[in-house]
């Protein structure tokens, strides 16, 4: 049978899981049309353009 090492305490375990619960900053990308920083795959918020194609519009 398997047997643990020895006790692990709250803080030791509690800052190993601390590490999967950051957020990670998000990737910005320069709008190819307009240039603003936007989110990658995504449509941009300013120009409404993705792959420097017009697919919303905005006012």
């Amino acid at each position: 049978m398997a047997v643990p090492k020895g006790r692990v305490s709250k803080s030791k375990r509690d800052k190993r899981k601390a590490q999967s619960w950051q957020i990670a900053t998000p990737n910005l990308v320069k709008c190819s049309k307009c240039g603003e920083l936007m989110m990658p795959h995504q449509v941009c918020k300013a120009c409404g353009a993705y792959n420097k194609k017009t697919i919303i519009k905005v006012d």
